[in-house]
């Protein structure tokens, strides 16, 4: 119970902190939300360069709209696109890039994904997975809105197919030093904020 109070406090410091510094987008009210950000694109900007993304055929990305961007890029570079539906209620949708040519960016919406993609019958391997965060510690370990959504698309697909790299695109004051966390919590292997690459250290040699 104490460490989901505090995982409820730091939700409601960063949601208060983001509108305060002007920095939440929309949607709103971002409370209660994976929230959108100033810089989102500027940050799925800098997920190009990591060489996980370059070299992926396949991407994983969160329905969420601070992921809105890196949605679109992912089709763009021509890469394979699966994205869950929201709560993971329908699954996961598949969205194939030349199926898309010149509509990245409404595809890379919720509805454009229902849209122009196809519920996935059988899971895909990603090789890139790109989630979002309502915070993040510098041991990689993420806190999502609540809901568990995030941890379970995590799981679904590193249970299924072993080690896949993780990465989240967060704003910079969305990067905090400690992250309160149960044993089922999912960390990333990599913070990309609209600043810089964060590469998350073995936690294990940190701690």
């Amino acid at each position: 119970m104490k460490i989901e109070y505090e995982k409820k406090k730091l939700r409601e410091r960063i949601w208060k902190l983001l509108e305060k510094e002007c920095v939440a987008r929309f949607p709103f009210p971002i409370k209660g939300r994976i929230p959108n950000f100033e810089g989102s694109e500027k940050a799925a900007e800098l997920l190009r360069n990591l060489p996980e993304w370059k070299n992926a055929k396949v991407i994983f990305s969160s329905p969420d709209y601070a992921q809105k961007k890196v949605r679109e890029l992912a089709l763009k570079d021509g890469k394979m696109l699966i994205v869950a539906t929201p709560k993971i209620k329908k699954g996961y949708l598949v969205i194939k890039p030349e199926d898309v040519k010149g509509r990245e960016e409404i595809a890379s919406t919720i509805k454009g994904a229902f849209k122009y993609g196809n519920i996935l019958k059988n899971l895909i391997k990603p090789d890139l997975i790109i989630i979002g965060s309502v915070a993040v510690d510098k041991f990689g370990y993420r806190l999502g809105k609540g809901g568990g959504y995030g941890d379970r698309e995590i799981k679904t697909f590193l249970e299924m197919f072993g080690k896949i790299t993780i990465a989240t695109t967060i704003h910079e004051l969305q990067v905090v030093e400690m992250v309160p966390r149960d044993e089922h919590d999912t960390k990333v292997d990599y913070i990309v904020t609209q600043k810089r690459i964060i590469p998350i250290q073995d936690s294990e040699k940190i701690i």
